[in-house]
């Protein structure tokens, strides 16, 4: 959708105060939760009465993130999620382009008959089921993209805690700035989000130095015991069973980043992290270059996401989801090899 006709629909839905839903993707990281917080205080600001609802909890260190204690989380009260729900005049999807990635809101969602605005950044969005939508692959975050909404509005609207939570956003999800940033505006808003925001050296720290001896404890392990290096295709692999992450009494967020590093490596083009949970196997695609795990995981994984960071899941045996993963391999390997 255009940029102007986003906005004539998006003035059109914000005009007079209403009772509006934010929800994001399942596993909610730091983009989904800090594009939520501050598009919910801009919302505020404008006399909304507005609800933050995830499927489940989001990793504990983004708690600290202000405004995050106000998140209704459906695992843990179900009737109270149901309620905003079923009373929303308007649903805002950030951080995920498809209803079926809620996770377990997929089907109270699909049961409202209200105007639905989507905000993401991910490829192939399913813009025909929304009202309006802001959709743009070629920004860093969906927190990037709630800036520019914002900022749509005038500068006086990034408080201090908008400011910080969109800078949050933008941090993880580009890895401190190492991937996913393809234009100069991206700096250019971070440089004013900064101006903004509390100090970013604290955010930093906040979000990257909070480490549990178990999750430094998992990374070491992940990378001593569990790196597979597939020198044929380039490919590095971490697999981690449940049994592995209930051995270091594994909470949500634990693996966020372990993928990354096998990347450091010269010769790894893709890195794939497979986790067992539950009931399913997820597994977290990062690559270097041009090579695009996008596409590796929406053709073999049920997933998506960008050029150089994707995921996708198999509901299979464990052993089953990395027998799969590395039969796919073969098809990719001059492309995988090309950097070589």
């Amino acid at each position: 959708m255009q940029r102007d006709i986003f906005f004539e629909r998006f003035d059109a839905v914000i005009q007079l105060p209403k009772r509006i839903v934010l929800v994001c993707h399942v596993n909610p990281d730091g983009d989904a939760i800090g594009s939520v917080l501050a598009l919910s205080e801009f919302l505020e600001m404008r006399g909304h009465d507005v609800k933050m609802v995830v499927a489940n909890d989001f990793p504990g260190f983004l708690h600290w993130m202000p405004g995050s204690e106000s998140f209704l989380v459906f695992e843990k009260d179900a009737d109270a999620c149901k309620k905003a729900i079923a009373e929303a005049e308007c649903i805002m999807m950030l951080d995920f382009n498809s209803l079926s990635r809620s996770g377990i809101l997929h089907n109270e969602i699909g049961k409202t008959r209200v105007p639905r605005v989507l905000i993401d950044h991910h490829r192939d969005p399913d813009e025909d089921s929304f009202y309006c939508s802001y959709s743009d692959v070629c920004v860093s975050s969906a927190s990037e993209i709630v800036a520019e909404i914002i900022l749509h509005y005038g500068k006086e609207n990034l408080t201090r805690n908008i400011a910080t939570n969109l800078l949050v956003g933008i941090m993880t999800d580009t890895g401190s700035f190492a991937h996913s940033v393809y234009h100069p505006r991206t700096f250019e808003l971070c440089g004013l989000l900064v101006g903004k925001s509390m100090p970013y050296v604290l955010i930093h720290q906040l979000v990257y130095d909070t480490m549990s001896e178990n999750r430094l404890r998992l990374l070491g392990f992940s990378i001593s015991d569990k790196l597979e290096v597939l020198d044929e295709f380039s490919t590095a692999i971490i697999a981690l069973s449940n049994s592995d992450l209930e051995r270091f009494d594994y909470h949500n967020g634990d693996t966020e980043g372990v993928v990354n590093f096998p990347l450091s490596m010269d010769k790894i083009t893709m890195s794939v992290l497979v986790t067992e949970r539950q009931d399913q196997i997820r597994l977290s695609f990062r690559s270097k270059g041009d090579f695009s795990v996008h596409e590796v995981a929406n053709k073999h994984f049920k997933g998506g996401g960008h050029a150089n960071a994707a995921g996708g899941t198999l509901t299979c045996s464990f052993e089953e989801a990395i027998a799969r993963l590395k039969a796919v391999l073969p098809e990719y390997k001059d492309l995988l090899n090309k950097r070589k």
